[in-house]
């Protein structure tokens, strides 16, 4: 009988007000003002780019080009007729056909119409 009594000194009691303690650690509170945000833009703006060809490039250096069909605010991307251009052993591509793209592994994204690529300035010519 005495194990019982312990029990409930200790904080057996914990189902009485609803749980722990909210409010203490930051938890939900019902009357905290609701402040009017405005809302985030996103940094890159991809819907000029849908349904026109693009570039992407992947962290670890695969690349592959396709239709923009899709996106979301995670850089998640949908790509009809993706080609990939795979450089080992031998320079070709290979036709994916529709694919998503995880936005995480995106190290690069561009146009394919009125990009071209051009030679390194940096690079001494010295002959």
């Amino acid at each position: 009988m005495a194990e019982r009594g312990r029990g409930a000194a200790r904080g057996g009691a914990r189902g009485v007000g609803g749980g722990f303690n909210k409010g203490r650690h930051g938890g939900p509170q019902g009357s905290q003002p609701t402040m009017d945000k405005p809302k985030r833009e996103a940094i890159l703006d991809l819907s000029k780019y849908v349904n026109e060809r693009i570039r992407v490039k992947f962290t670890g250096g695969r690349e592959v080009k396709g239709i923009l069909k899709g996106y979301d605010q995670l850089l998640n991307l949908v790509l009809d007729e993706v080609e990939e251009e795979v450089l080992e052993p031998e320079p070709h591509t290979r036709s994916l056909g529709l694919a998503v793209l995880r936005g995480p592994t995106i190290t690069l994204l561009s146009p394919v119409d009125g990009s071209e690529e051009i030679a390194n300035p940096f690079n001494n010519q010295e002959d």
